[in-house]
């Protein structure tokens, strides 16, 4: 494994002297502000009113996302299965460990999401995985990589907030919290220093299992580029690499040995267990990276342009290239500047099999494919490789981007005075227009009081759920499922917006959607069209049927619903009672009616 030329961490510690050390105290404190007032402009509008607004551009993973957090806060303050829940998705379950769950994130925060509000810890922890990325390159390019703290500032600045992680703020804080992934990438490159394959061998593999629980498709993606990068140093500088390869093996051996034995069950539980899935519910082709988004610009950067970046990408939270012309030519100075450098040439090459990769199958320019094969086609099918976002490869490009942009700062000391000047003037060029706007929000429907004051409580007993119309699910459900997340997942619920089997088990492939029962067709026909059908008794019979599986205790119809009447009627004749008015919605009690066995 290589040894990298361009690092200066060679004396012991990065030591300083006395009288330096003050200083740079106050350097890494403004750093940090620095990077927490990014964070906070790029969140403001959510910060204004973190309950009541709702991120503009994913709707369904805001919500998505507030669901997993009041789920780490039932697991600390209730006792709650981590790894399963059976509070949505009635009688089946989730399979926890099968969604982005973000445990390391939900769990340590759970007393923020009891005592302030799982909106509350939603934008806290946008804000600080924005912040805190940028603060972890910043401190390990510091401390390993480069001579000064500009340079180390300047890549911290692009890996915290480069255009695909200010798209991915857009509700993925799975995507956006990457603070572990600079300290497995330093670890795995000490594997090949002395005295390091025992202690680094199991330092990294405990920040592997911590990373497992933030987000695994980051994990894939560093694990995937650190291994092309070793392959492509290895060509470049194979003497050396022989020199370190016996320890730095052994080292990954014992940081594999680590983290297995730590999470032998979890990925028991996330591939065999429960209401475990296999594959996407899409294409591996569907969603991947335009050619032309690389020279273009980003919705949510100072000179994006929302109509350009739309049909460049897949869509707003998957903008993962667009770094714009100026930045593709710095990166051609950069890379003059580094390439006697066998590691940036190995770290350039890394980043270019991973774009490569991100384009998927078939090559896409200007919003369309072109017939032209490319080598993800190849391995597209792939276990693992099925489970992936394509485009998300292209995060991986990003992030060495910033690394490349901090080695080649570092080198600009060294320049003649013009050339630096010159230098200098590029770089602005080329990072000052892809500086972040601040995020779009909405503001959210008002959630009844028969939620925010728990009226619920009278009418749903234990092991009986609430169910909300539209049901709850992704896009036509989210306002149920907002419900769920704010009342602290305090209530039962069918269905829901997560990933499970589409029909188990004959058909185990993963879907977006439960399963579909009859009343949740007929119940999505009319909210989509407005047309109360004639009913039949085979239709009430399928009513009951499925509110009976549901272990339904009340109907709940959301106030402000498109076509509420039409709902409204049709929930009423295949019921036959009347709604009763609680708490600003129409319920209808139907634990009359319902009565699940056992």
């Amino acid at each position: 494994m290589p040894a990298v030329e361009v690092v200066v961490a060679d004396q012991p510690d990065l030591a300083l002297p006395e009288a330096a050390a003050p200083r740079a105290r106050r350097t890494g404190r403004w750093v940090l502000l620095s990077y927490l007032l990014l964070g906070v402009i790029v969140l403001i509008p959510l910060w204004l009113s973190p309950s009541g607004r709702v991120l503009a551009h994913n709707k369904d993973d805001h919500g998505f996302f507030l669901t997993m957090l009041a789920h780490g806060e039932r697991v600390v303050f209730h006792g709650d299965n981590p790894l399963f829940t059976d509070r949505m998705n009635v009688p089946d379950g989730m399979n926890i460990m099968a969604n982005t769950s973000v445990l390391a994130l939900s769990v340590p925060f759970a007393p923020v999401t009891h005592f302030l509000g799982v909106g509350v810890a939603m934008v806290l922890l946008l804000t600080l995985g924005l912040a805190g990325t940028a603060a972890a390159w910043w401190w390990v390019l510091a401390r390993y990589f480069v001579r000064t703290q500009r340079a180390a500032w300047i890549g911290g600045l692009w890996c915290g907030f480069a255009p695909a992680m200010v798209s991915h703020a857009n509700g993925h804080i799975n995507f956006v919290a990457q603070f572990v992934v600079p300290f497995i990438v330093w670890q795995v490159l000490r594997l090949r220093e002395p005295g390091r394959v025992l202690r680094g061998g199991v330092i990294l593999g405990l920040l592997i299992v911590l990373q497992v629980f933030v987000n695994e498709e980051v994990l894939l993606f560093t694990a995937l580029a650190l291994l092309v990068f070793a392959v492509a140093y290895a060509c470049f500088s194979w003497r050396e690499t022989l020199a370190v390869a016996r320890r730095f093996l052994l080292g990954l051996g014992v940081a594999a040995g680590t983290a297995l034995a730590l999470l032998a069950y979890p990925l028991w539980s996330q591939f065999t267990g429960a209401q475990s899935y296999t594959g996407q519910p899409f294409e591996p082709g569907l969603f991947v990276t335009d050619l032309l988004s690389l020279g273009a610009y980003a919705r949510q950067s100072l000179a994006g342009n929302s109509e350009v970046a739309r049909q460049l990408s897949a869509s707003p939270t998957e903008e993962n290239t667009f770094w714009g012309l100026p930045m593709l030519i710095m990166l051609v100075i950069a890379g003059r500047m580094l390439w006697r450098s066998a590691a940036a040439r190995a770290a350039m090459v890394s980043g270019v099999v991973l774009l490569i990769m991100s384009m998927g199958p078939q090559l896409r320019v200007g919003g369309r494919y072109t017939g032209v094969q490319l080598p993800f086609a190849l391995i597209a099918d792939l276990p693992v490789i099925n489970l992936v976002s394509v485009t998300r490869f292209a995060m991986v490009p990003t992030t060495i981007i910033g690394v490349l942009l901090a080695l080649a700062a570092d080198r600009a000391g060294l320049l003649p005075s013009r050339r630096r000047v010159a230098f200098w003037v590029a770089m602005a060029l080329a990072v000052v227009p892809v500086l972040p706007k601040p995020l779009p929000v909405i503001r959210a429907p008002q959630t009844p009081p028969f939620i925010t004051q728990r009226m619920w409580e009278q009418y749903v007993p234990a092991g009986r759920t609430l169910v909300s119309v539209p049901v709850p699910e992704v896009t036509t459900g989210r306002t149920g499922m907002r419900w769920f997340a704010l009342s602290g997942l305090d209530y039962e619920i069918p269905r829901g917006y997560f990933m499970v089997p589409a029909d188990p088990p004959e058909n185990r492939t993963g879907s977006w959607f439960a399963a579909l029962r009859p009343t949740v067709v007929l119940l999505q026909s009319v909210g989509t069209y407005g047309h109360v059908p004639v009913l039949t008794s085979a239709d009430r019979r399928d009513a009951i049927a499925d509110l009976t599986y549901w272990r339904a205790a009340v109907v709940v119809l959301v106030p402000d619903t498109p076509n509420r009447e039409a709902l409204g009627a049709t929930i009423t004749g295949l019921l036959g009672i009347p709604p009763q008015q609680v708490g600003g919605v129409q319920m209808w009690d139907v634990r009359g009616l319902v009565h699940p066995a056992g």
